[in-house]
């Protein structure tokens, strides 16, 4: 019940936005997937699937950082 009443307060807002609200929100949300999904696969690697074949290779090598960066 309170999760209808949330969808349908959204849902009513957004619907009642002026044609240059919808644009500036069309363009926000272009420019999150741009951030979230195209950056992130060209400049943030997934370094550790990389350069450890297994998980426990993984921990180890954390474990390891973390010891190591506290001292």
């Amino acid at each position: 019940m309170i999760l209808k009443k949330i969808w349908l307060f959204y849902y009513e807002g957004f619907r009642n936005l002026s044609s240059d609200s919808r644009k500036l929100w069309l363009i926000i949300l272009i420019k999150l997937f741009i951030m979230f999904a195209i950056l992130k696969i060209f400049f943030f690697p997934n370094i550790l699937k990389e350069q450890f074949h297994n998980d426990q290779e993984r921990i180890e090598h954390i474990e390891n950082q973390l010891i190591n960066t506290n001292k």
